[in-house]
């Protein structure tokens, strides 16, 4: 594939570089994707899980008469609408409860949530509705009591952020993009100073490879402006960073499938508290952050999380009950000076240097699909491309194709047919039929062997973490569990890949290294 000239290359593979590829590549434009890690590894498979217009910018509109804040509303919530019949077994409606402890709050939230509903119109999610205190302690039976009134119950989406992200560059690759991860953008190539193309680096095999397009596009997230100077050194900072972490608990602490928002914190934050793949999901933080391939969760975040449960619960939650947790960069577009990064309206800017070189710059997981939409028609007229139009508004994503079929699965226990429908759609059969005897990995979780080696053959799995952090998400819910089942990953990995005990040893200590930092 050396040399081989492309329509489109896009660096980064993570939902806004996925995205674009789906985009280009149902379009009929030759689609080249490059990832240096993995696909998703960085701020795209830590994000809150939830697919939202977003309740807090609403508020703000509102409040500033922002036409900027209530547009980004609108198009959150047309794009929910859009991902919840796209790609139906990875998103799902999510029921959500504001718990209050002064009456006057229940008017003026249930105003606000009302006008949430308005601004949904025909792609609302159900309406909301007061909740008794009584009904409210019946739900969150560990929710602070003193001085409850009642809450405020709405309806949002909720998703499978990293599985959706490899779900994208499956159905991408059906229209015939080719997508690489572990291939390292080292250099531009020029042509009379216009870019033609990109010299990378298969950091697995160390091979030097040069693709071939006059069109780059910069998908990089909170990577944009190093990869903006790289092409040109004099280049201006357009992204501001901000760290977000989250916390797994056990299920006890949210016993039902609701979760919970806090709409204001201490210092003004939003805190969600939330039910994913059976754990008790809480975050997030927001702290002006410098760039990091690996960012650690301080104590300080900890914390923070911590102190405002407290705040809100009848009990006192031990850091040693933490299952896992994680920090996320989120790339948003750069605020005035003084400004706070939670201030900063989460919309997006596209862009083009002297060379060539596209960049997409902010944005957030439930608008993937309009700004790669964007992203794709700003290069069409520019590049003189053929004037084809998006198709991507109705198009099913793997997995969700022939979901509404009944899916026979007679091999496995009735809890892992229904987590590998969840995870992969009407692709489950098929994981199942990967080997001739399907083991269970873990007694308490629904995986499974077939899983390790479906992925490796259709989801460009190369590395254990690949599979135990972004395939499964099993490292982001229970960390002890990812490295209980280590060994057998590392083994199946060993065996479909051909590695040698030295690779082995490698990957033993790379994996565990970042499971201990890391996440």
């Amino acid at each position: 594939m050396e040399n081989e000239k492309f329509d489109i290359i896009i660096i980064g593979g993570g939902a806004t570089g996925s995205g674009i590829a789906l985009d280009a590549s149902s379009r009929g434009f030759k689609t080249l994707l490059l990832e240096k890690n993995d696909f998703a590894e960085g701020t795209s498979s830590r994000s809150t899980k939830l697919v939202h217009g977003g309740v807090r910018y609403l508020e703000a509109a509102v409040k500033k008469l922002d036409k900027d804040q209530f547009n980004l509303v609108k198009e959150g919530l047309k794009e929910r609408s859009r991902l919840l019949k796209n790609a139906p077994h990875l998103c799902s409606r999510l029921t959500l409860v504001t718990p209050l402890y002064n009456w006057w709050e229940i008017p003026y939230m249930f105003a606000g949530l009302s006008l949430y509903d308005f601004v949904s119109g025909k792609r609302g999610l159900g309406r909301s509705s007061v909740v008794s205190r009584g009904k409210m302690m019946d739900t969150f039976p560990h929710i602070k009591k003193s001085g409850l009134v009642g809450g405020i119950k709405y309806y949002d989406g909720s998703f499978n952020d990293a599985r959706l992200n490899v779900t994208l560059l499956q159905t991408a690759q059906k229209y015939g993009a080719v997508c690489k991860n572990y291939h390292e953008l080292e250099s531009f190539i020029y042509d009379k100073k216009k870019i033609s193309g990109v010299k990378v680096k298969d950091t697995i095999s160390g091979e030097n490879i040069t693709y071939n397009s006059s069109i780059v596009i910069n998908a990089t997230g909170a990577f944009s402006d190093n990869i903006r100077k790289l092409d040109d050194k004099e280049a201006k900072k357009m992204l501001d960073l901000s760290s977000g972490i989250h916390i797994v608990l056990d299920k006890k602490y949210l016993p039902s499938n609701e979760g919970l928002m806090i709409p204001k914190t201490q210092d003004g934050r939003v805190l969600f508290i939330l039910p994913w793949m059976g754990k008790c999901l809480v975050g997030t933080t927001d702290e002006k952050t410098t760039l990091n391939e690996h960012p650690e969760v301080s104590k300080k975040d900890i914390d923070y999380i911590l102190e405002h449960l407290e705040i809100y619960f009848d009990l006192k939650i031990d850091k040693s009950e933490i299952l896992s947790s994680w920090c996320g960069i989120r790339p948003l577009v750069a605020a005035p000076k003084n400004a706070s990064t939670k201030s900063i309206v989460r919309d997006h800017i596209i862009t083009s240097s002297n060379s060539g070189l596209v960049s997409i710059i902010g944005g957030k997981w439930t608008t993937y699909r309009k700004m790669s939409e964007e992203v794709v028609d700003y290069v069409i007229p520019k590049f003189n491309l053929a004037d084809t139009k998006c198709k991507t508004k109705k198009l099913k994503l793997i997995g969700s194709e022939n979901l509404k079929e009944n899916i026979k699965i007679k091999t496995v226990d009735k809890d892992i047919k229904e987590y590998l429908i969840r995870m992969y759609g009407d692709k489950a059969l098929e994981v199942t039929q990967s080997v001739e005897k399907i083991k269970r990995l873990h007694k308490e979780y629904a995986l499974t062997n077939a899983e390790v080696v479906y992925t490796i053959k259709n989801e460009f799995v190369k590395k254990p973490l690949d599979f135990l952090v972004r395939r499964t998400t099993l490292s982001l819910i229970d960390k002890e569990a990812s490295k209980e089942i280590l060994e057998e990953v590392l083994s199946i990995l060993q065996k479909e890949l051909n590695w040698d005990e030295e690779k082995i040893i490698s990957e033993r200590n790379e994996a565990l290294s970042i499971l201990n930092n890391y996440i």
